[in-house]
């Protein structure tokens, strides 16, 4: 059975970096840029062919952890060879913004799709933060909050989905109590303090229960199948947002995130859940992907952005050294990241 989860594994991770390689690649082959190579995958080569007709050196590498397209100039003319007016350096700025963000919004229109797909076949369940009911003995019951009340806000973060309230509920806290903002249903709003009860899960692990349940009554329709993946989808970058903010300001632990071994383990669990678990997750990874790479860090796509704003902006390219040294810093500091969250996934396991 792990073999054919390794194998899910490797296909989902595989499809989310072709469509965001390919991304940059049709939008430089578009614009008449030199490309050397374009390969899935990252580490040794397991498998390889040459364009007869384009040249270009097509790879698949061993290592389902990422992929890269190679172009000429990136930064700099840096291949005699090529003539150039087919260096990336020397096309006009705007073309080269798309060529950088091409591969996250392909990523981003194959979750929309995905998301739209789910929600024709399948249709969806209500985002919106409303209780659909409540434990008795439980702390929200206790406090006098009803089926049909609406999460507002918690500890003064605004909350619009399920999706975000629960990246709020993790956020660390100095105090045993959260402060919720709750709509009843005559509109009235009154603030509540809560302090949930411990329990532990199935895997003997110690949780906080607030004894509230969602909605996951199915909604179908033609405008639900139209409106629900872009409200989705806006959820999701939403509440990826609010996870980088907490791993910056300390809220969230290093230890809440997930490598490839935990993707791993995620791929594992969907598939014993069935298909449609399996299709959100290509969804929520493609998405997540998208996310990180416009982040504006030099290693990612949204760093080589930043920099051609600078440049834009100070009318010359940023000295080679100054970027190369960025980039350089920065990669080795993810690679550390990766390392560390790998680690903390294997414990996890075990």
């Amino acid at each position: 059975m792990w073999i054919l989860t390794l194998l899910l594994f490797i296909f989902i991770l595989g499809l989310i970096v072709l469509v965001h390689e390919l991304g940059h690649f049709l939008w430089a082959k578009a614009f008449g840029v030199y490309i050397y190579e374009f390969s899935i995958g990252m580490g040794p080569v397991i498998f390889s062919w040459k364009g007869k007709k384009d040249g270009i050196t097509y790879n698949i590498r061993a290592l389902p952890i990422g992929g890269f397209v190679s172009m000429a100039g990136e930064v700099y003319e840096d291949d005699k060879k090529v003539p150039k007016e087919k260096c990336l350096c020397n096309k006009p700025i705007w073309q080269r913004v798309i060529v950088m963000v091409a591969g996250v919004m392909n990523n981003f229109i194959m979750a929309l799709v995905i998301l739209f797909v789910m929600t024709f076949i399948w249709g969806s369940v209500n985002l919106s933060p409303k209780i659909y009911d409540v434990e008795e003995n439980y702390p929200m019951a206790e406090a006098g909050i009803v089926k049909g009340d609406t999460i507002v806000a918690i500890n003064n973060h605004k909350v619009s989905t399920w999706d975000e309230a629960q990246i709020i509920l993790y956020y660390k806290t100095n105090r045993d109590y959260y402060d919720f903002q709750i709509r009843h249903e005559d509109g009235k709003v009154e603030n509540y303090k809560i302090t949930p009860k411990e329990e532990k899960n199935e895997d003997g692990e110690k949780t906080q229960v607030f004894g509230v349940h969602i909605n996951q009554e199915k909604t179908s329709g033609f405008l639900n199948t139209i409106k629900y993946p872009f409200e989705k989808f806006g959820s999701i970058v939403k509440s990826m947002w609010l996870t980088i903010v907490g791993l910056v300001t300390g809220k969230i632990s290093l230890g809440a995130l997930s490598g490839p071994v935990g993707i791993y383990s995620v791929v594992d669990e969907s598939a014993k859940l069935g298909i449609y678990y399996v299709v959100f997750l290509i969804a929520y990874l493609s998405i997540n992907v998208g996310v990180i790479n416009i982040i504006p860090i030099p290693a990612f796509d949204g760093g080589r952005v930043l920099f051609l704003i600078i440049e834009k902006i100070k009318g010359s390219p940023i000295n080679q050294k100054i970027e190369n040294w960025f980039i350089g810093i920065t990669f080795i500091l993810l690679m550390l990241l990766i390392v560390v969250v790998t680690i903390n996934d294997i414990i996890r396991l075990f």
